[in-house]
């Protein structure tokens, strides 16, 4: 992917606002509302303003935004986005990977330095992992031409059947979560004995285990799972 630098004095907030964007505005691209996008990033209602403001009218353009309309990334946006997302995931399977980091240290180490990497250092890192297609957390990487598939996986909170499924990804933006999840055993491509209760309470059963799990809402909102018959095509 080429790189472009243009507000290249304020780089990493424009490339987390552009990440923050395209991670809440689905598959679908649906606008975002500057709440939603506060929340997210943990940022004042009036910073949020002012940013898109000035991402609007950048040359060229990152994203196309109306007050009380919500903001929606512009082509150049969202190349850019999907630029850093595969810079983020490509750095986080070989910290994983390559230097034996925990899962739950990978994504702060690597969004660190996400903003950062040339494209000859993101190809090397492709390159000597042999071009994952998926981070640790069962993440998409996206291709160099910034392609990603459909998403084919549901939350596990918006399950609505018992039975059999498989951890698709979890959510990396929990470190405590995540380490607590790996020592239960699930993990990206393990199979789920899922059964909700009356109460909307969710238990699992991991593959191989006899233990039954109650899930906590944390836990149930940052997994995302597929059926067991479903291709390996993972969500974003």
């Amino acid at each position: 992917m080429p790189s472009n630098r243009q507000m290249n004095n304020n780089t990493e907030s424009v490339d987390n606002y552009l990440k923050a964007i395209l991670a809440l505005s689905g598959p679908d691209e649906r606008s975002v509302s500057s709440t939603a996008l506060a929340q997210r990033l943990e940022v004042a209602p009036a910073s949020i303003t002012n940013m898109l403001q000035k991402l609007a009218s950048a040359q060229p353009s990152y994203v196309e935004y109306e007050k009380r309309r919500g903001v929606r990334l512009s082509p150049e946006g969202k190349r850019r986005a999907l630029e850093v997302l595969r810079h983020h995931r490509l750095i986080e399977t070989f910290l994983y990977e390559i230097l034996d980091y925990p899962i739950e240290e990978v994504h702060e180490e690597a969004e660190r330095l996400e903003h950062f990497i040339s494209e000859r250092f993101e190809e090397r890192i492709a390159s000597k992992l042999g071009h994952p297609k998926f981070d640790p957390h069962g993440h998409r990487i996206p291709a160099t031409n910034g392609k990603m598939p459909k998403q084919r996986s549901v939350a596990l909170a918006e399950v609505k059947e018992d039975g059999t499924y498989i951890v698709d990804s979890i959510s990396d933006r929990n470190a405590a979560l995540l380490k607590r999840l790996k020592a239960t055993g699930i993990a990206p491509g393990v199979r789920l004995e899922v059964d909700r209760r009356a109460n909307d309470e969710i238990t699992v059963r991991v593959e191989n285990r006899t233990k039954v799990l109650q899930l906590l809402p944390e836990s149930v909102s940052a997994i995302r799972i597929r059926r067991s018959h479903y291709d390996h095509t993972r969500s974003v």
